[in-house]
């Protein structure tokens, strides 16, 4: 175990609070007694949530339909006073934060006020980007905030291989903006954020595989780690996407040949009772496979989290979940229990 993940763990254990440890407790308790029963149990409040700063990129990947902008649902951005309304209500449960749902994070202004607003509230804050806007002020800014944990996604380790999944990207400016990141974390004699490059492993990069680690420990990154790719289609075969590696696909072949999820599906789900999403406009969602929020289970403008979370919309989700998993289009194409390989 190296000094900077030893350095993650003490700070995410640096976050727990009496009333968080029963509160997750309670969580865990009512997870299964409810797989035991087979039913929804719902106990306490969760502990992690994802909010998601702005639906906009400077990207187009082609299963990303903030990407694409294929959006059905409102685009826009959270605005600083909504969230801090929004911590304030939850942050004596709230454990963990990720600012991460659709879209590039950093095009948001106000970003970076918002991490050092949760990290002032003692919340294990976390964040994904393409690193296309860490130029050298915001790196030292962003090392200021406090982020907890800071993602950053190179999918190829050339340009020609990057492109073909992070559309409209350059892999040199993401790199210079790692760098910049590393260098201010060390003037800073900062132990955070802790840094992973993120390489999702798709079938025209998946022979880099080798070469991604030598490259996070060439940039100064302290850990890489290897994300299978969720595509739409995956029934398409050949599908251009999903790697020959079964290692790192989320798919596999059936007895007749058809292509589907590895994910057996079982009738239970322990994201769905510790966490959920919210995107820019309040909206609560059961998870980030529900990226254009089809599901919406509230509306934090219009009601608290105790009542969205104990609500007819959330019960009537969970019992059907735990009724029939594979009839729920976000579950359907889950990854939910397939490992993220270092």
């Amino acid at each position: 175990m190296s000094l900077t993940y030893r350095n993650d763990i003490y700070n995410f254990l640096s976050k727990l609070t009496v009333h968080r440890v029963l509160n997750a407790l309670k969580v865990f308790l009512g997870y299964q007694l409810g797989k035991w029963f087979g039913r929804p149990i719902l106990m306490g409040m969760p502990f992690s949530i994802s909010v998601e700063p702005t639906t906009a990129c400077n990207l187009g990947c082609p299963e990303c339909p903030s990407g694409l902008k294929s959006f059905s649902r409102p685009t826009g951005r959270i605005q600083p006073d909504f969230f801090q309304e929004t911590i304030q209500q939850l942050h004596k449960e709230l454990l963990y934060l990720s600012f991460y749902f659709q879209g590039e994070p950093y095009l948001n202004t106000g970003f970076l006020d918002m991490v050092a607003y949760a990290a002032s509230k003692k919340i294990y804050t976390a964040t994904s980007t393409n690193a296309h806007f860490l130029d050298d002020e915001t790196a030292r800014k962003t090392v200021l905030s406090g982020l907890d944990r800071l993602i950053i996604s190179l999918d190829g380790t050339t340009q020609d291989t990057y492109e073909q999944y992070r559309r409209g990207g350059a892999l040199d400016k993401a790199i210079q903006g790692a760098r910049n990141i590393v260098k201010w974390r060390k003037e800073l004699k900062s132990k955070k954020p802790y840094l992973v490059l993120q390489f999702l492993v798709v079938r025209p990069n998946e022979h880099q595989v080798d070469e991604v680690k030598k490259m996070a420990r060439e940039i100064g990154m302290d850990d890489a780690w290897f994300k299978s790719a969720q595509v739409n289609d995956y029934e398409r075969d050949p599908h251009q996407l999903i790697p020959l590696n079964n290692k790192f696909s989320r798919y596999k072949k059936d007895a007749l040949g058809r292509t589907i999820p590895k994910n057996p599906l079982r009738n239970h789900c322990w994201k769905m009772t510790y966490s959920n999403v919210m995107t820019w406009d309040g909206k609560i969602v059961p998870c980030c496979f529900d990226k254009d929020a089809e599901h919406v289970m509230g509306d934090m403008k219009e009601n608290s989290m105790k009542e969205i979370w104990e609500g007819k919309n959330y019960q009537a989700f969970r019992q059907e979940l735990m009724k029939s998993r594979k009839n729920i289009d976000i579950c359907a194409n889950c990854s939910e229990g397939l490992k993220v390989w270092n």
